[in-house]
């Protein structure tokens, strides 16, 4: 009787151990797999923010300086008391965004509070110590591409996952206070940036300065949402498994199928049905479209922007983050 105990309590000793041994072999390797994952982010992050900042000050002193044409939000408002003042930009780059940095930590978090803090203070250091030669003097010129080269650098920053114009930032701050989206509150912001400049540095510059921002804005939006456009589809068929098999065979494309059930008006009794969504490039919805009339010209298709994704089986942007 002793000896069984004994042989027992030896034996659930050792399968403790075991049992802990691989716990912490799986613990320490999820550690270093999460550990790998942050490195490989921030190091990107680092990469995509330092980009930014070289374009941007390209933007700010090879073009925008000398002819001195400004940009919308915390940007333009820069640039703006830097033509009339004479106080240097990468002073006022910093000090007017102070305020967007800690809106961003309250509403973002550190992480991007501290890309935010650290991205501003590396453009302000780069426009004082780093020497960009003027390209072109011609107006035209200056606005298109010294907006081009801000907002390539504005849309490297953000998806580095930082801003290093805070405009937006308040704009998510307002927009939680009053009845209005985040782009119409830009839009008005940059309404009374222009015409300051307009009062202030002349209509001409103003309206040079109105392009400058527009290719600004391009740019930028090419940079976050790439070129390719994503939709997500959604489709019900009384033919789902055709189609389930001609997206994932022809186009490529993963799919998920959902459970659903009919329901086309009160009289009609409800049927199960199943629900095919997949996610396709704007320059395959075309393809999506004929393949689905093929089998099923009858089919329900619901079809809608999405602005980015993660995973699965799709065609990835440019610089996807």
């Amino acid at each position: 009787m002793k000896s069984r105990f004994i042989r027992n309590f030896i034996l659930n000793k050792v399968l403790s151990a075991k049992v802990n041994s691989d716990q912490s072999a799986y613990a320490i390797a999820r550690a270093y797999r999460l550990l790998k994952i942050t490195v490989k982010r921030n190091v990107k992050d680092v990469i995509l923010i330092t980009i930014g900042i070289f374009s941007a000050s390209f933007g700010f002193k090879g073009f925008l300086l000398t002819s001195h044409f400004i940009d919308g939000g915390a940007t333009g408002i820069s640039l703006l008391i830097s033509a009339l003042t004479q106080i240097p930009l990468y002073q006022l780059i910093i000090a007017i965004n102070i305020p967007f940095v800690f809106m961003g930590y309250k509403m973002m978090g550190r992480p991007f509070a501290i890309k935010t803090a650290l991205g501003i203070m590396g453009l302000s250091l780069c426009l004082a110590t780093v020497e960009f030669p003027n390209v072109t003097d011609d107006r035209l010129l200056v606005a298109v591409f010294g907006g081009f080269f801000l907002g390539a650098g504005i849309g490297f920053a953000v998806r580095g996952g930082a801003v290093i114009d805070g405009t937006e930032v308040l704009a998510i701050f307002l927009s939680k206070k009053v009845s209005a989206t985040i782009g119409d509150i830009v839009m008005v912001i940059n309404v009374f940036i222009f015409s300051a400049a307009a009062f202030l540095l002349g209509v001409e510059i103003a309206l040079y300065s109105m392009i400058t921002y527009l290719s600004a804005s391009k740019t930028l939006d090419f940079l976050v949402e790439g070129i390719e456009e994503y939709i997500g589809v959604t489709i019900v068929s009384a033919h789902s498994e055709e189609i389930r098999e001609m997206i994932t065979t022809k186009m490529g494309r993963g799919v998920t199928v959902y459970n659903g059930k009919r329901g086309f008006n009160y009289q009609e009794q409800k049927q199960d049905v199943e629900i095919v969504y997949s996610v396709i490039t704007r320059l395959e919805l075309n393809k999506m479209k004929t393949e689905i009339e093929i089998i099923d010209s009858n089919a329900f298709v619901v079809m809608n922007s999405i602005k980015d994704i993660k995973g699965g089986i799709i065609k990835k942007r440019p610089l996807a983050h």
